[in-house]
């Protein structure tokens, strides 16, 4: 057995004798093997390159999930949904809700190339797009390695979101807010702050980042400095208690659409669908915020952003109202009725709401 060095990490990597390309498991690496005209009669002595977002090479070429190699586009999706199988709290919406998004992403009006979308449920076949902690936290890095001006990036996440404690004070409610690897148990969950660190502050100027999190406690999760009151139709600035500077980008844009307040949750419905009355069928499962923002988008050419969180906060609210005659939250939320989640806006700049909704 031959064996390479990984161009990212230096790593020995074994070289099996037709392998075109070699994964490095130490820093997740794809390696592509070239071999040159006089050495293609030997069989022998291929050369690695490695294809990672800090390798030139990327400029040109992108793995999807199939592994094959695309010309780069500057659209780039993560879509992860986690359903934690086999367990109690088991969601049954949100493959639904990953497949919902990929063909949203797709379509002719947004145009995302699919090799250009990478995918983390529990139904990949791949032991890299399972919906880890690992696995998020290295497709984050994916997400914005390599990216540029021009470029348009997008992170759907849904699955479980908690709170814990805030020990450092940078969360005005005193909380961090997370999401929830599949193996959170073991692993522990994702921090805003760790997910503002990888796919928040590396954004270059004329990078613009899009995340839709459908998760509990999710109205921060990016952790960015401008939160949209739509009652007030302003932004208001979330400032950190301890005094330090807010979290912002290296010039890029991140806009964030989360489906609750942090203090709220989010649920799987199918009071959405067009099969409402199959209550308990998986297949009619979705989480009810990327249900209406999908909805809220396909269905008027034009929409701008305070419009699909108006959108999004009506129809909820128009179901809460038509669930009997238990109206002021207070009651709902004693009693478990009705839908509590009220969908939030936040960005790293007070852009104007006004403007159109733009991937």
């Amino acid at each position: 057995m031959s064996f390479i060095q990984c161009r990212k990490c230096s790593i020995k990597l074994e070289n099996p004798p037709t392998a075109r390309t070699i994964y490095c498991r130490n820093c997740h690496t794809y390696n592509m093997l070239i071999q040159t005209a006089s050495q293609s009669s030997l069989g022998h002595n291929r050369v690695s390159r490695s294809i990672s977002c800090s390798s030139s090479l990327m400029i040109n070429k992108e793995i999807s999930n199939s592994g094959c190699f695309q010309q780069r586009s500057n659209k780039r999706a993560l879509l992860v949904g986690v359903s934690y199988k086999g367990l109690k709290y088991r969601l049954k919406g949100t493959v639904n809700d990953v497949i919902k998004m990929e063909q949203f992403l797709t379509q002719q009006r947004f145009m995302f190339p699919k090799e250009s979308i990478r995918i983390l449920t529990e139904d990949q076949q791949t032991a890299e797009d399972i919906p880890t902690k690992k696995n998020i936290e290295n497709a984050l890095k994916w997400l914005v390695d390599g990216c540029q001006s021009g470029d348009s990036l997008v992170f759907f996440f849904s699955g479980h979101g908690i709170r814990q404690p805030d020990f450092v004070g940078d969360e005005k409610d005193g909380y961090d807010e997370t999401i929830c690897p599949v193996d959170f148990r073991k692993e522990g969950m994702i921090l805003d702050n760790d997910i503002n660190s990888i796919i928040v502050k590396p954004l270059p100027d004329g990078v613009k980042l899009h995340a839709i999190i459908d998760a509990c406690h999710s109205g921060t999760i990016l952790d960015l400095h401008y939160i949209y009151n739509r009652k007030l139709k302003k932004w208001e600035e979330d400032i950190p208690p301890s005094g330090r500077p807010p979290k912002g980008t290296s010039g890029g844009l991140a806009i964030c659409f989360s489906a609750c307040e942090d203090n709220q949750r989010a649920i799987d419905t199918t009071v959405f669908s067009d099969k409402g009355k199959h209550i308990f069928s998986r297949k009619d499962m979705n989480g009810a915020m990327t249900t209406l923002f999908i909805r809220a988008v396909k269905t008027y050419a034009d929409i701008t952003y305070a419009e699909i969180l108006d959108f999004m906060n009506n129809s909820i609210s128009q179901i809460n109202t038509k669930r009997g005659c238990l109206k002021r939250p207070s009651i709902r939320r004693l009693l478990n009725i009705g839908l509590l989640q009220e969908p939030q806006l936040s960005s790293s700049k007070d852009f104007d709401v006004n403007q159109e909704f733009k991937l």
